[in-house]
């Protein structure tokens, strides 16, 4: 499958104004083209948007200056984002269009492999002009310097800046994946508040993954610095100050809450041995009913922790990717009233999110509401299979 490696570079102040200049000119396009989709032009498809670069660079010059696979990529991206409207539209699900991609934005650049060098840890990419274009050349070519080693037989390199001005390449490449195990081990899990996620596999062992922990703190520590910034003049050299540290904040979060998830993801694709994993497919909002809000009104820590701090959207991604890497099978089952019903008797209660132990009152049983939902999944699953019908 195809993996990418993200690497930091160093760049100078030179390399970052033709980067800058490069990334600018592409969005333009981008949003020049989006722009006209959205007052009721029909998309005719990259082969034929591809045709007016031509009209584009004699309207305006500098568009010379980007190095023309780029400017390629402008059209493949957006026929992909149309492909993907389309299809929503056909499907009866709710349709995004593409939208513009606003300034403060770094506009992804993608190089094909075949038109970039790496020597060592130094990367160069192309700039437009010069050669037989007989366009005087702006830019010279980029020499940027990698952090760690390059992986080999990558297929193409992507460009990006996070918000603090550090850029990166992406490189992709293509990894094999590892033979399917031969057992037939199921492992459940229950996504849910206290833990990540909990997990119970065939055996009847219990598996608990802790989760991002510090997020209160740094949404604490982010409260105070924008409540500092909002009493600044803006643009003074305190509000801009303060922003700064907001955003460097940010990434710490950001970085730490990913730096999480991986592990999470990486433990239970790796590490853990089963054949087929299973994940309640439920989204956080779900979780959070109206009976919570109309109880918690004035919570807005915890409403705050349920829809940002959680990331079970993107753990699904990656144990999504990482599933299929290791050679396992990933499976959603609907965990609609598996935190409600009991286990054991199959009795069904009100379980709101603050009561964490689950005790029934028909059968007598006392549980963890996240492991016995986590048994709930994993019986689900096993009877969807039915009585004869194995896991291979």
């Amino acid at each position: 499958m195809l993996l990418c490696t993200k690497i930091r570079l160093q760049v100078s102040e030179a390399d970052a104004e033709a980067l800058e200049f490069m990334q600018g000119k592409c969005r333009g396009l981008y949003n020049w083209w989006v722009m006209r989709l959205r007052d009721g032009e029909p998309w005719p498809g990259w082969a034929a948007a591809k045709l007016s670069l031509q009209a584009s660079k004699d309207h305006d010059p500098d568009v010379r200056q980007v190095y023309g696979k780029l400017l390629h990529e402008v059209y493949f991206r957006l026929d992909k984002a149309m492909a993907a409207f389309f299809r929503r539209v056909k499907a009866g699900e709710t349709p995004g269009f593409p939208r513009v991609r606003p300034r403060h934005a770094f506009f992804t650049l993608c190089y094909p492999a075949l038109y970039i060098k790496v020597k060592g840890d130094i990367l160069r990419l192309p700039t437009g002009g010069g050669g037989a274009s007989g366009v005087p050349k702006q830019y010279p070519t980029i020499a940027a310097r990698l952090t760690e080693p390059a992986p080999t037989d990558y297929r193409e390199v992507a460009i990006s800046r996070d918000a603090r001005g550090h850029y990166y390449a992406s490189f992709v490449s293509e990894q094999p994946d590892a033979p399917t195990p031969p057992d037939s081990e199921v492992l459940a899990f229950d996504l849910g508040i206290k833990t990540l996620a909990t997990g119970v596999d065939t055996q009847g062992r219990i598996f608990h993954i802790g989760g991002f922990k510090g997020g209160g703190w740094y949404n604490h520590q982010l409260d105070k610095i924008r409540s500092k910034r909002d009493t600044c003049q803006k643009k003074s050299r305190r509000y801009i100050h303060l922003s700064a540290t907001y955003q460097r904040v940010s990434e710490q979060k950001r970085n730490k809450h990913t730096d999480c998830l991986h592990k999470a993801s990486s433990l239970i694709a790796y590490r853990l041995v089963a054949r087929t994993v299973v994940i309640g497919d439920l989204s956080q909002r779900q979780m959070v009913t109206k009976a919570h809000h109309e109880k918690q009104k004035k919570n807005k820590r915890l409403h705050r922790a349920v829809f940002n701090d959680w990331g079970l959207y993107r753990f699904g991604q990656m144990l999504d990717y990482k599933c299929v890497h290791a050679g396992k099978e990933l499976q959603r089952l609907d965990e609609r009233y598996t935190s409600k019903d009991c286990s054991v008797c199959g009795n069904r209660q009100d379980m709101p999110l603050w009561k964490r132990t689950y005790r029934c009152g028909n059968c007598g049983l006392v549980m963890d509401r996240d492991e016995n939902s986590a048994v709930n999944i994993l019986q689900r699953f096993l009877a969807r299979l039915g009585p004869h019908t194995s896991l291979a």
